[in-house]
């Protein structure tokens, strides 16, 4: 495992993501992610798992201290007040006096961006937060961010898999010191039925999954998030660390994005998506 930098913050470079994954595996998967080797753990405040996210590192055997912990704050709590006590609550539930990285999970026009940010700078400054950042913003909604925070915003989590061109977006993200962190790599499985990657696969006798996992980490300053419930799954998925993809097969993959690769888009909460160059 190794660490991507970005703005003071060095984010485990492979994360396990819980989104979608039911309390009761959460507690069964996560403290088997922690053993096997995962060192950072994304949840959010609408994924109705921080408790047992909190439970299932509790009782890992991992100190907390060794863990890079995530989670988002839901749009409806972006009011100052609302926001403050929403993180006191998601500290409760997690079973820690602070995460290590606090986004904002989604752009919402219904509470000014100022005032989300300055919530976030607020329970950074209180020590509840280590870091901060932003999801699924697009690359105007980045620089102002940038610009409204008084602390460095350390990552954009967007959508990011074969199938999508995020070029424009992480190249805004290095110019401003940040990370991307990638959701979704699998792009809802359809990669496992694709013959380029099942032919790169093939060729370095890995699985479909370790190849994409390998071609979010390789590039610089993007962070990957895997998720799976099975312990199989788990162990293989970390299994990513003793092979390197050629610029041949990085490029070969780049060229699967297609202009409808995006998967993740809802009404009511996407921004005006930035195009690929």
């Amino acid at each position: 495992m190794f660490d991507v930098t970005a703005n003071g913050a060095s984010i485990p470079a492979l994360g396990f993501g819980t989104f979608r994954i039911p309390g009761p595996d959460v507690l069964r998967i996560v403290p088997h992610a922690l053993k096997a080797g995962f060192r950072h753990i994304d949840t959010a405040q609408i994924y109705g798992n921080e408790a047992e996210v909190g439970e299932a590192i509790a009782g890992s055997g991992v100190a907390r201290g060794e863990i890079f912990l995530t989670t988002k704050v839901w749009v409806e709590n972006y009011k100052h007040d609302a926001f403050l006590a929403s993180v006191d609550e998601s500290l409760r539930k997690l079973k820690t006096d602070y995460v290590d990285l606090l986004l904002l999970h989604w752009p919402s026009d219904a509470v000014s961006l100022a005032e989300q940010i300055g919530a976030l700078n607020d329970v950074r400054d209180a020590g509840k937060v280590r870091h901060i950042g932003v999801s699924n913003f697009n690359t105007t909604l980045m620089t102002e961010a940038v610009s409204l925070s008084k602390a460095p915003i350390v990552t954009n989590q967007i959508e990011y898999h074969p199938y999508i061109d995020q070029g424009v977006v992480i190249a805004a993200a290095k110019a401003a010191g940040m990370s991307v962190t990638g959701y979704y790599g699998m792009a809802d499985g359809k990669v496992f039925a694709d013959p380029v990657l099942k032919d790169i696969a093939a060729s370095r006798g890995k699985s479909v999954a370790q190849v994409v996992l390998r071609w979010l980490m390789q590039q610089q300053g993007v962070v990957a998030l895997s998720k799976t419930v099975s312990e199989a799954r788990v162990d293989e998925n970390l299994a990513i660390f003793d092979f390197t993809l050629s610029a041949d097969d990085m490029a070969a993959i780049r060229a699967l994005a297609k202009p409808d690769g995006r998967i993740v888009s809802p009404d009511g909460l996407a921004p005006v998506w930035d195009e690929a160059a």
